[in-house]
């Protein structure tokens, strides 16, 4: 899987290969639209659909005398459960850090005074 994961990764790097997979979320396009706002020759821009495809996030097929370009969403799987399994990891330690932030701000504090116990009684019932 990792792999899989740097081949995504490592094709979606690239600035120009980004904003045809941005363009192609909201749909098919044929090469020569994707190609239009991007200043290079058509050879070149293929070179990057070709990336694209061989890293399996993209499908082309001629229709006519044209080639269109669409996306699978289904190839950023691998992406998405290597990024959750991050989420899940870091969250958990971000949690315990958190935790001993406040014991020791606690500890260096141990007379400081909680603000909710500083609270008028009718106060703290409305709070409730």
């Amino acid at each position: 899987m990792a792999n899989i994961i740097d081949t995504l990764f490592a094709t979606l790097a690239d600035p120009t290969r980004r904003a045809v997979v941005e363009r192609l979320a909201h749909g098919e396009a044929p090469v020569k639209e994707l190609a239009g706002p991007h200043d290079m020759a058509l050879p070149s821009f293929m070179k990057h659909i070709d990336r694209l495809q061989d890293a399996g996030l993209v499908t082309t097929r001629k229709q006519g005398r044209q080639r269109i370009v669409s996306l699978r969403p289904e190839a950023f799987d691998p992406v998405d459960t290597w990024l959750a399994g991050q989420k899940r990891v870091w969250g958990s330690r971000l949690d315990r850090l958190s935790t001993l932030a406040e014991g020791l701000e606690k500890s260096a504090h141990p007379f400081a005074r909680d603000p909710e116990s500083d609270a008028e009684p009718d106060q703290k019932d409305r709070a409730s």
